[in-house]
């Protein structure tokens, strides 16, 4: 957090790409659809390894402190930072969209500006785990980790996958796992009971936007699972385990191969967290996989307002009574449970969604927050849900002490944990 007032200047590039900070405009940035100026205490150095983004056919907005009146800087491509992991958005970019603007892809697509030879970005650090920091590793260390592994296991699909995502995708996940570390991808499921608007591996054509990954195209073995869990055992001394990626649908539609991989690891002695990234679809799922020897899940919800969970998630075959259902069957067999909440600013951070998160929290007793970012262009997201009254808009930072102070136990963080 900037110790001294910061007052940012407006970005905007022009036609080359390179990215200017205006004379005398302002940085505005946008909470759900209004526009304000950036809080002192939401203002962060760009941290390492984020990124910014040009936002085509969109041009930059600034306010000009004169006037207090807010300007388009014409011919000025309007630009966002993209944080890394660990870090929350609190505001978005403030621009206006052309005409026939081509559709943002899968991103978030935070507000930033300039200032004292910095960039200024509005976000929180919600986690100082380093796992997905690449900076101070080769990549060549992480293909020559990839190609050794298929090198070693030529037979596994699994593994033949994983190295792709690493090589082609570059994923997180997939670079850890040809790294030896953190925590391990087992993405098994081709099929998906949900149709996520912001899905990162299937959309469809009339989208606008394609896909960032390959959904997995094909269902492993329980011995192929296994051979990947016990190989980075060996490697990792605090392993986890993951089942649902982003290259697959929903993991919890594979209940009894999980059951049977969980089973059969947990019987030679596997040790690890075992966690499921899952939507927390199916409830019945929950007391076989704790039997096999499950550690955690993790449920993904975008908001704890049943309307605006279903204009996102878009249930087939479920209903946002069983992903609390199936919360509380988790912590009814011990297993520990992070919520994977999608955080959108001006639309999370209100009295609307604090009042109905407090009471989600309070029925589920979940443990943890992952304070993720929700990554679809703002405007689609924005379209899509309820177009209920303003509510007031408290900022993240309130957000997040407000629901430490209804619910004490509930611990924020942006991974999952090793749980020991």
């Amino acid at each position: 957090m900037a110790k001294n007032p910061i007052t940012p200047h407006a970005l905007f590039a022009d036609n080359d790409g390179n990215i200017y900070d205006h004379p005398d405009l302002l940085m505005l940035c946008k909470r759900g659809n209004q526009l304000t100026l950036p809080r002192p205490d939401e203002l962060i150095a760009l941290p390492e390894e984020s990124d910014l983004y040009l936002l085509p056919q969109r041009d930059a907005l600034g306010l000009d402190p004169e006037t207090g009146q807010t300007e388009a800087i014409e011919d000025g491509t309007a630009v966002a930072g993209f944080v890394c992991p660990g870090y929350t958005l609190s505001a978005s970019s403030a621009y206006t969209t052309q005409q026939d603007a081509p559709t943002l892809p899968l991103f978030a697509y935070g507000a930033v500006g300039y200032a004292n030879g910095k960039f200024w970005v509005t976000a929180r650090q919600v986690d100082t785990d380093r796992r997905q920091v690449f900076s101070s590793i080769p990549c060549e260390r992480i293909d020559d980790g990839a190609r050794k592994l298929m090198k070693k296991f030529p037979d596994n699909r699994l593994v033949t996958h994983l190295a792709k995502c690493a090589l082609t995708y570059g994923c997180p996940a997939a670079k850890n796992f040809a790294l030896g570390r953190f925590e391990a991808p087992l993405p098994t499921s081709r099929i998906c009971n949900a149709r996520c608007v912001g899905c990162i591996s299937l959309q469809p054509e009339d989208s606008g936007f394609p896909s960032s990954q390959n959904r997995i195209s094909f269902q492993p073995t329980a011995k192929e699972i296994c051979e990947i869990m016990f190989h980075h055992s060996t490697r990792e001394k605090r392993p986890i385990y993951s089942f649902g990626q982003g290259c697959e649908g929903e993991p919890l539609t594979e209940t009894k191969l999980l059951c049977k991989a969980i089973s059969l690891f947990r019987s030679q002695g596997g040790p690890g967290t075992i966690n499921i990234n899952t939507n927390a679809s199916l409830p019945q799922s929950i007391d076989p996989l704790a039997k096999a020897g499950l550690s955690s899940i993790r449920a993904s919800i975008n908001s704890a307002r049943e309307s605006y969970y279903n204009s996102y998630y878009r249930p087939a075959s479920f209903t946002f009574s069983d992903v609390k259902e199936t919360i509380r069957q988790a912590k009814a067999h011990s297993l520990f449970v992070s919520l994977n909440y999608l955080f959108f600013p001006g639309i999370n951070d209100t009295e609307d969604e604090l009042t109905a998160l407090i009471g989600f929290l309070q029925d589920t007793k979940a443990d943890l927050i992952q304070m993720r970012n929700l990554s679809l262009d703002p405007e689609i997201y924005l379209s899509r849900l309820p177009q209920d009254p303003q509510s007031p808009i408290m900022g993240l930072k309130n957000f997040m002490k407000r629901i430490k102070k209804n619910c004490p136990w509930i611990k924020f963080g942006y991974f999952n944990p090793y749980l020991g």
